[in-house]
């Protein structure tokens, strides 16, 4: 039996590392400087929820133009101004710099900063039993350049040439050319500058996700014994790490070529009949540089929200997580495979069909890591006590998108189907389903979850459920009928299809889809209200209210910073000691010695009590339970 060798703080650096934290009554340190992990997760989340509303917003101002062509929008002239023509339409061009901004918003400042942010932030020190990150101020910094990044993206929303417009993946020559339209001017500088402010946050935060996972566990918090929740945020972090410099690196050339009068990514180019001096560069270097964060940027928004929903599924399931090992194993399969697809984003670009045939194969073979999460999600539900809380519904939900939007996948990552569907609404539903609509319902459930930890008080469950089936019903009838008009030819990004007699008999079904979007945008102000009313009128939460075993559950309602007044628990057991037959209780937190459940024991767990009275931290085989 291998003994876990895992440095612990003493007891008296815990006593003075609370006493430096008691003295918070400065409001700028407290709320708004603050290098407490609880008060900066709780900064990215309200900071997402902003993006959220905006970013929801943008999709169906540009929705009323795809749905309604020949609807008057005259009575959005006094927030868009000169973007509205004089015919009542939304100007072309700022038609594209609205789906580039919703893009971007949605990818990059909700579903990575506004989930992992939050939750990596909330949750790595409350689980592993650890007062702060490793770094409380190089986590200060992770959110403040994400809120400077956040102002720079906000203002080009409102300066005179439009915000950025190439679509979120800003493909050259376009994005390279500040002549070509007006969107590929200033606003597409802020867009550069605001990202590379958004890396520099990410690494910050990663860093710190990543030593703290490392260095800062509790005593008896082995590997084996983190849960799923953790394992998921700690390889986000690593993929972030690895990935993100990258797209700096593209985006430098990108200014490069912009304003240097240097030619990475032009060659023969033509504006207006004029022949640019620039020779010698590849768009496509672009999209590999682009895509080689891009794909897995995907997992970098699901791998949080799979490793939520795994806690909260277990949680409410009253039943230990199903292949505990294997989950960590498929989340490592999906961490490394992550990194060898991200041509199938590019099967068009003529690109040699044998190298196209390996990154097929690739694609499909990360299906394989993603059926096991699904199996074993399923398998914990199966004939458990389910407890239908609102966070629990939104973790079904996840599991549901995770399916119908991977099952999509399976078409798209075949060169074949994917060089006929590539660019068009099949896409857009495919990546909508698996990727955005799946980590939003992660995000919703680890806020519902975690409210109470965050807060102190209860979120009002009748309006989750509400929240849940409005939001649940909407997102399909948005992106089901998508995958339909793909299927029959309809492009991406386009202004309108007045023009086009093929697609005249799907304006109802474009029409519908756009009445769709409008209602499951109405549905979130239900969450607004909640969210923000319970703050502060919600019924105080119980120190424990949905019965679970980690560690986050043993501080005080509301802990202050350095989360446990006195010494941090020791952990004897894994994280899913659910409904153990003979225990008294269906739940025994991870903190909780075997030498008092001994009516519960495995015959190996009696075993260990001895080794309790040395000191001795052991590494149990999570296997045997």
């Amino acid at each position: 039996m291998a003994t876990a060798n895992i440095q612990t703080p003493d007891l008296a650096h815990d006593v003075h590392h609370d006493h430096d934290h008691e003295h918070h009554d400065n409001f700028i340190t407290k709320y708004i400087f603050s290098t407490d992990h609880k008060m900066i997760a709780k900064q990215f989340l309200i900071t997402g929820i902003f993006w959220a509303l905006l970013g929801g917003i943008l999709s169906v101002i540009f929705r009323l133009q795809l749905g309604f062509p020949d609807m008057q929008l005259e009575w959005l002239r006094p927030f868009l101004g000169k973007w509205i023509t004089e015919q009542g339409k939304i100007d072309p061009e700022f038609y594209l710099a609205l789906v580039t901004m919703h893009g971007t918003i949605m990818v990059f400042f909700v579903l990575t900063a506004g989930l992992s942010g939050t939750f990596s932030n909330f949750l790595i020190p409350l689980q592993i039993g650890a007062r702060d990150m490793a770094s409380g101020f190089m986590n200060m910094l992770s959110y403040w350049f994400f809120f400077l990044s956040s102002i720079i993206m906000l203002s080009s929303l409102f300066i005179e040439t439009g915000p950025a417009a190439g679509g979120w993946v800003v493909y050259p020559p376009l994005s390279a050319l500040p002549q070509a339209i007006s969107g590929s001017q200033l606003g597409m500088t802020m867009w550069l500058v605001a990202m590379v402010f958004f890396i520099v946050s990410t690494l910050l935060g990663g860093v710190n996700y990543i030593s703290t996972v490392i260095n800062m566990r509790t005593q008896g918090m082995s590997f084996s014994k983190l849960p799923l929740t953790i394992w998921a945020f700690f390889l986000t972090a690593i993929i972030g790490l690895l990935s993100f410099p990258v797209l700096i690196a593209a985006a430098l050339l990108l200014v490069f070529d912009r304003s240097f009068g240097t030619s990475f990514y032009l060659s023969e180019i033509y504006i207006g009949g004029e022949a640019l001096p620039n020779m010698g560069g590849s768009p496509i270097l672009y999209q590999h540089l682009f895509w080689f964060l891009g794909h897995p940027e995907v997992y970098i928004v699901l791998l949080p929200a799979l490793g939520i929903t795994s806690e909260i599924i277990a949680t409410n399931s009253r039943k230990p997580i199903f292949g505990y090992r294997a989950m960590i194993g498929s989340m490592l399969g999906i961490t490394i495979l992550s990194f060898i697809v991200w041509a199938h984003h590019m099967f068009v670009t003529g690109m040699n069909p044998f190298l196209g045939s390996i990154f097929m194969l690739l694609t499909l073979i990360i299906a394989v890591p993603s059926a096991v999460k699904v199996f074993n999600y399923l398998t914990t539900l199966w004939k458990g006590n389910l407890v239908f809380t609102p966070a629990m519904l939104f973790s079904i939900g996840l599991v549901s998108f995770f399916i119908s939007g991977g099952l999509t996948g399976i078409f798209l990552g075949n060169a074949a189907i994917d060089i006929q569907l590539h660019d068009t609404y099949f896409v857009v539903a495919h990546f909508h389903l698996v990727m955005g609509s799946a980590s939003f319902f992660g995000l919703m459930a680890g806020v519902y979850h975690w409210f109470p930890k965050m807060f102190g008080r209860m979120m009002d469950a009748k309006l989750g459920y509400i929240h849940f089936w409005l939001t649940f019903v909407g997102v399909y009838m948005v992106f089901f009928p998508m995958h339909y008009i793909g299927i029959a030819g309809f492009p991406r990004r386009y202004y309108s299809f007045t023009n086009f007699d093929a697609f005249n008999s799907f304006t109802d079904l474009n029409a519908f889809v756009s009445i769709a979007a409008i209602f499951t945008l109405g549905a979130q102000f239900i969450f607004l209200f909640n969210f923000f009313y319970s703050m502060f009128k919600g019924r105080v939460a119980p120190a424990n209210p949905w019965r679970s075993t980690t560690l986050e559950w043993t501080t005080p309602i509301n802990p202050g910073h350095g989360n446990w007044p006195g010494a941090i628990p020791t952990v004897y057991r894994w994280p899913y000691d659910y409904s153990k037959p003979g225990a008294a209780e269906d739940f025994i937190p991870q903190h909780i010695p075997y030498s008092q459940t001994k009516e519960s024991n495995l015959p190996h767990e009696n075993e260990l009590i001895k080794l309790e009275n040395e000191g001795d931290v052991v590494i149990v085989n999570e296997n045997k339970h």
